[in-house]
């Protein structure tokens, strides 16, 4: 059983400067509650509880959040106003939170590199906050995963369709059709020209990863501005055994940018008057 997830999370969020100049993106909210708090309802809602997070510096915010401010809860205990910690309440209350830090920024690859020691010798999930995945029909998109996982053991990748001029901003895979909606990767490339893409489906922030990522990992050269490229380990880990890509079921925002920010607040403003 899958019990760790991954959060990602020491980017400066520069599309949201000033704002992010001091508030981690990931503290964000959508609503009254910040995005990362929903990628950890995604995540135990999936059956995980050991929350690790791979941080940086100016993201102490993301601690204390996770944490109970005996001044705040002293200040509104008793009031009409307590019922608004509930939430928060409970995922302090069912999860474990870890962290620790990437100090240098050196892509996505490193830093789920860095959360190794959390993740330990098991599978486990990866969650980018900024990724904001609903599904109003059914299992969230990283408990469909999960199933997937549990059916083929191996490490499974959510992707989407985008289009055509849009794949220069993702990974993109291609591959072969094992059942519907799912794909054994063959090919996949980060950020490619749109004409040298393979396919138009695009890797988004949700992934179960098997443990001997880490050592694909620490033998993966740095890329393009001295990154670690998540997607060359993948490649890597699909040309030696099996990844699984799955077109999920649900909607994706792309919080990381302001366009798919003010879309998701309006998706869940509308959807919080019903």
């Amino acid at each position: 059983m899958l019990q760790t997830c991954i959060f990602p999370a020491a980017g400066y969020g520069t599309r949201f400067l000033p704002a992010t100049k001091s508030l981690p993106k990931e503290m964000l909210p959508i609503l009254t509650k910040p995005l990362i708090h929903y990628g950890v309802d995604e995540a135990l809602e999936a059956g995980m509880d050991n929350m690790g997070f791979v941080t940086g510096r100016g993201k102490r915010a993301l601690e204390d959040y996770f944490d109970i401010s005996y001044e705040l809860e002293h200040q509104i205990s008793g009031t009409k106003k307590e019922y608004l910690l509930k939430d928060i309440r409970s995922l302090i209350d069912q999860c474990t939170f870890t962290f620790t830090r990437q100090n240098e920024m050196r892509g996505l690859g490193d830093a789920v590199l860095k959360g190794k020691p959390l993740a330990g010798d098991e599978a486990f999930g990866v969650i980018l906050a900024d990724d904001l995945c609903v599904n109003e029909n059914g299992l969230n998109v990283m408990a469909q995963m999960v199933k997937i996982y549990e059916k083929y053991r191996c490490t499974v990748i959510a992707v989407m369709e985008v289009p055509k001029e849009q794949v220069c901003n993702y990974g993109v895979i291609a591959g072969n059709t094992v059942e519907e909606n799912l794909i054994m990767v063959n090919s996949m490339i980060e950020k490619p020209d749109p004409d040298e893409a393979p396919s138009n489906l695009a890797i988004i922030g949700r992934y179960i990863l098997t443990p001997d990522i880490f050592g694909i990992l620490e033998n993966t050269n740095a890329g393009k501005n001295g990154e670690i490229q998540l997607t060359d380990a993948l490649l890597t880990q699909a040309t030696n055994g099996m990844v699984l890509a799955y077109k999920f079921e649900g909607r994706r925002f792309d919080c990381g940018s302001v366009e798919g920010f003010v879309e998701a607040t309006n998706y869940f403003y509308e959807k919080s008057k019903c």
